[in-house]
């Protein structure tokens, strides 16, 4: 049996970042199972250099003309995706970090459940405490009551109308015979990668299966803003820096990430 799963990194001056994330994958991802294209949105930095290094991935390299960040992103991904000829493609972010070796059978075997699911993922990739889900709960229905009183339907609300939940490109399992089916892409005018390819399938009939944070999150974590705690010189934020700080050094330390960091052993 052949390879199963295209991962799709897409990548852009974070060299530390970057390096942990592909690193981490290396150490639990089976070969056999998967591959892994990094496509690099124009970054002409070390980051680059260092992919370059790396014989076991495959890496394109894209030139951007003055695109914003969210296009960009959706764009690379969609690169990449024109060259998949694997059952399935996995969406990353530089930012995901792997920290279970049967983290990408657990996401095949949600998906294979069924035929009629087309995807698997997440919305928001982070473990609360019940205290704080309840008041996160609690708080979206003062709010939407608000509105309603208000028979207003243009708000910010997450998951309702045009503000619909959608899997998110830091961790989205996708059937390759699907999105090719459908002519699908991640990229879609202005609009956040895979929110359009999300809604195609949902419409066409197809399931998509929005995994717990608490189950997924053993698996794999998300580290939120972690570009600015590896590489504090991109934020002109202090305060974005600082914000969540200990939240986002304690996800790297379940990684192990400083060791990770300093196994050189990795790359090869």
């Amino acid at each position: 049996m052949g390879q199963l799963v295209t991962i799709l990194v897409p990548n852009y001056k974070t060299l530390q970042l970057t390096k942990l994330c592909l690193r981490l994958l290396r150490k639990y991802t089976d070969p056999k199972l998967a591959k892994v294209i990094v496509i690099d949105n124009d970054s002409q930095d070390s980051s680059l250099e260092y992919l370059r290094s790396l014989a076991w991935i495959e890496l394109i390299e894209r030139k951007t003309t003055g695109e914003t960040p969210v296009l960009a992103h959706s764009r690379a991904l969609d690169m990449a995706l024109s060259q998949v000829t694997t059952p399935y493609v996995l969406s990353l972010h530089t930012d995901s970090l792997v920290r279970h070796p049967l983290w990408l059978t657990f996401l095949l075997a949600q998906l294979e459940k069924h035929p009629n699911i087309a995807g698997v993922g997440s919305w928001k990739l982070e473990a609360k405490p019940a205290w704080r889900q309840a008041l996160k709960w609690l708080e979206r229905r003062l709010q939407l009551a608000y509105y309603r009183l208000r028979g207003s339907d243009k708000h910010p609300l997450e998951g309702i109308g045009k503000n619909y939940y959608y899997l998110r490109s830091h961790c989205a399992l996708y059937r390759m015979d699907l999105l090719k089916r459908f002519n699908l892409h991640f990229s879609d005018g202005d609009m956040v990668a895979g929110k359009a390819m999300h809604k195609a399938l949902i419409d066409a009939g197809y399931r998509m299966t929005f995994l717990p944070s608490d189950v997924l999150i053993k698996y794999l974590d998300h580290v939120n803003h972690a570009t600015t705690v590896l590489n504090p010189e991109l934020s002109s934020r202090q305060k974005s820096v600082d914000k969540g700080l200990r939240r986002i050094e304690k996800s790297l330390a379940k990684v192990n990430a400083e060791m990770v960091l300093l196994d050189n052993q990795l790359d090869s």
